[in-house]
């Protein structure tokens, strides 16, 4: 093996040593109602409470999110992985990934996923490119949180 490989994996590796939640961003924009597993994600201010999120370039929810202006974070339970699979396999433009699936809403009017650890309710407070990705703010404006355990990202889990 040798020593640049020997970094290169040595690198991956300690990335994926940063644990975050699988969480499923739902949004809705008119009458389209979309959705995607997003598995960067953090919090990011007290005052006023902001989130944020990465979400890879050419997702079909981010551009609903742009038009909408708001999304909610569906923070999965240890149970759903997949619920995580579902929504993170298929893309939004080619099928309706709500279909069959039971969802509530709050504030926003975004779609609120049953049997979630947790959900944050956001209006969007602002966004940028990053790399192959957007990182997107997300203002709080409502929220539920369960006894359930956070589903955390382990890579094995989905690929």
């Amino acid at each position: 093996m040798s020593y640049i490989y020997y970094l290169k994996m040595s690198i991956e590796n300690a990335m994926n040593k940063i644990l975050c939640s699988v969480t499923v961003v739902t949004t809705k924009y008119e009458n389209k109602l979309n959705g995607a597993s997003i598995a960067w994600i953090t919090k990011l201010s007290k005052s006023p409470l902001l989130i944020m999120f990465a979400m890879a370039k050419g997702r079909y929810t981010f551009e609903l999110i742009q038009k909408s202006k708001v999304f909610a974070v569906n923070i999965l339970s240890t149970e759903q992985i997949d619920v995580g699979k579902h929504f993170g396999l298929i893309s939004g433009r080619k099928a309706d990934k709500f279909e069959g699936i039971k969802y509530d809403t709050l504030k926003t009017g975004s779609p609120i996923l049953k049997n979630c650890a947790a959900v944050l309710d956001c209006k969007l407070y602002s966004y940028f490119e990053a790399g192959d990705h957007y990182i997107v703010v997300g203002e709080v404006v409502d929220g539920i949180s369960t006894n359930k355990e956070p589903l955390v990202y382990n890579r094995d889990d989905f690929y």
